[in-house]
């Protein structure tokens, strides 16, 4: 999903959580107001002002605790609470805020939503009245002693989902609403049921707008901060020209600070060819164009990449414009890097070359003997000196290789469980074996290390793909590791295979050694695999590898990993969080 869909979407789920919260209010206006006598007549009153009273979705705690006080005080009744529905947990959970219960009581107070009265009543949807809590065993689950809980009524909090004539389409029950301890010695009747019914189905319809609004909100401040993190600078302005949105990169074009949402953007864009974009994408409704821009940043030259797209609603309507900035200018500095290094290597390999060529030439057309010993003498010394130009030239290049080959290799350092790295790169191996048992044989307690995990992975996986490659017979595969003390781990992969000779096991980590008999020739590759391994364990992690192994019998390569690589401790690297 692009930035544009993003953004129609978040106003499509806004514009529906604006509609359910109407919905909601109006259903709490509509409470019945004809009461049977004249105590009861009071609660209703209550009740409606309750109605009247109920806050926008930015003060929803303060909306539901005048809601729990205000049916505290309707039905007379100690203590009041919300119990919501957990469906990963399959409970029903008190939630502040609540009447008459602490904080420690509200957490205490969660039930299963098999047991209990409250998981009756949520199960069932229909309200239950509880005279004495004290011995009724349905209510053992609740904590009704702890709680000093007498009697009660639990009423269904149903949520109604209405089409666009008001009709109800559907019910969900999403937790359960309770009153407890009728105040002065008294019992809770019939008609304190009735009123709890109405302001639990108004306090459902807040309840989920609220759940679904902040959920809204969540998701919206998670996009917002994804696209203020983004490297790729990104502007959004909307029809009437106003900036909605401006993350740290593109303000980082321009020089802006944070207080550009809402302004115009002819007052703070100053470069000519974006506001000539802008203007073209909001009159024209203009997009796609894709334009080049150079700017000064800190003192430096930066080229930026930019292209712009037309927002639209769900009518079809344009709503605004963003634009993406792409920082190339790594990418043109590279480009012309890669021409200059093309065109240096060209003319440094053409000149020995050219020499070589030209003295070897002129020494084979001498069929007469021409030239005198000391010239032939010359022109091989010659030759001797281009040739070791040519080869220090090569042997830079390949140097430079090697530097960039480093630098991809830069680690990056984390928490990392091993039990489960080593638990996916075991289940990776077996689906490339037929032949082999692998065992995992790791603890799953044993501690996290600080490590780059990809390159573990390759540690592990390139040692478990050798101990396959060298058992061709098959047999038992194990990785097996514990902890060796405060500060080290050791693991080791283990196999059934061909071994190593004896004189081969002090080189088996050296780039480009083989094994050079008749029982694995055919087994060894360029010998780079154990090279990079023993680079990753210890110029990485400053850790340490070896083997022990029987011709035969098998290999065992062993690993000692710091928990806390040396680079980390001594502060040269950080750890990602």
């Amino acid at each position: 999903m692009n930035w544009e869909q993003a953004y129609r979407e978040l106003l499509k789920q806004y514009n529906q959580v604006k509609t359910e919260y109407e919905r909601a209010i109006q259903r709490v206006q509509e409470l019945e107001s004809q009461p049977r006598n004249g105590a009861s007549a009071a609660a209703a009153v209550k009740a409606e002002v309750v109605a009247t009273d109920v806050a926008s979705p930015a003060n929803y705690e303060a909306t539901l605790k005048r809601l729990v006080r205000q049916i505290g005080a309707i039905l007379q009744a100690e203590k009041v609470v919300f119990m919501l529905h957990d469906p990963e947990e399959g409970e029903l959970r008190a939630y502040p805020p609540a009447y008459g219960l602490t904080e420690d009581e509200i957490r205490l107070l969660r039930v299963r939503a098999t047991q209990g009265i409250s998981g009756e009543v949520f199960r069932e949807g229909k309200p239950i009245i509880v005279h004495d809590a004290i011995t009724d065993p349905r209510t053992s689950k609740e904590h009704v002693a702890m709680l000093h809980i007498r009697n009660l009524v639990c009423v269904p909090l149903i949520l109604e989902k209405r089409d666009e004539e008001n009709r109800v389409i559907d019910r969900q029950t999403i937790g359960v609403l309770h009153a407890f301890n009728k105040q002065r010695g008294g019992h809770f009747i019939d008609e304190d049921v009735r009123l709890l019914e109405r302001m639990a189905r108004n306090a459902a319809a807040v309840i989920a707008g609220m759940r679904l609004y902040q959920a809204i909100l969540e998701e919206k401040e998670e996009l917002v901060h994804t696209i203020e993190s983004l490297r790729a600078g990104l502007l959004l302005v909307h029809h009437n020209g106003r900036v909605n949105q401006m993350n740290a990169a593109a303000r980082r074009v321009f020089g802006l600070g944070a207080d550009v949402l809402g302004k115009n953007y002819t007052e703070i864009l100053n470069n000519e060819t974006i506001r000539a974009m802008i203007r073209a994408a909001l009159e024209e409704e203009k997009e796609g164009e894709l334009v080049e821009i150079t700017v000064q940043i800190d003192g430096k030259e930066h080229i930026y990449q930019v292209q712009n797209a037309i927002v639209r609603g769900e009518d079809q309507k344009p709503m605004g414009t963003v634009m993406i900035f792409n920082d190339i200018t790594d990418i043109r500095n590279l480009e012309r890097m890669k021409s200059a290094f093309v065109a240096t290597v060209s003319h440094e390999l053409r000149t020995p070359l050219t020499a070589i060529k030209g003295f070897i030439s002129t020494l084979l057309m001498d069929s007469e003997d021409a030239f005198t010993p000391e010239d032939r003498r010359e022109f091989y010394s010659i030759i001797d000196q281009e040739t070791d130009r040519l080869t220090r030239l090569i042997n830079d290049l390949l140097n430079i290789a090697r530097i960039e080959a480093g630098e991809s290799l830069k680690p990056i350092y984390k928490h990392v469980d091993f039990y489960s790295l080593s638990k996916k790169v075991v289940m990776i191996q077996r689906q490339a074996t037929t032949k082999h048992t692998i065992i995992h044989d790791v603890p799953e307690d044993l501690p996290k290390i600080v490590a780059d995990e990809d390159k573990v992975d390759q540690i592990l996986t390139n040692l478990l793909s050798n101990a396959i490659k060298y058992s061709p017979n098959g047999g038992e595969i194990r990785v097996k590791a514990w902890e060796e003390d405060a500060d080290h781990i050791v693991f080791y992969v283990s196999d059934q295979g061909m071994g190593i000779p004896k004189e081969h096991l002090s080189r088996v980590f050296e780039k480009f050694h083989r094994v050079d008999n008749t029982d694995t020739r055919k087994q060894y590759g360029t010998g780079l695999g154990l090279y990079l391994v023993k680079h990753l364990v210890e110029a990485i992690h400053g850790g340490h590898i070896w083997v022990e192994s029987e011709v035969g019998v098998g290999s065992t390569f062993y690993v000692r990993l710091p928990k806390i690589p040396p680079a980390v401790k001594e502060g040269q690297e950080q750890v990602e969080k």
